[in-house]
């Protein structure tokens, strides 16, 4: 998966690295390299199913309030 950039005719250096940054940041690369910088240890499935309670919880609160706030 290597990215190369080569230059075109009488490019300029700086368009040469915005082209190349710009095929870095279609390929994601850079953001997968962040996540894989640290190791990161994974919830466990008690931990998982608490952040799914809280986030229903939390979407159905704010439903009612939009909900509410229409009338």
């Amino acid at each position: 998966m290597a990215i190369y950039a080569h230059r075109k005719g009488s490019e300029s250096n700086d368009a040469l690295m915005q082209r190349f940054k710009k095929q870095v940041q279609k390929t994601g690369l850079m953001k997968l390299l962040r996540t894989r910088q640290a190791f990161r240890k994974s919830d466990s499935k008690r931990a998982t199913r608490m952040k799914a309670v809280k986030r229903e919880e939390y979407r159905a609160k704010n439903r009612k309030k939009q909900f509410y706030s229409n009338m």
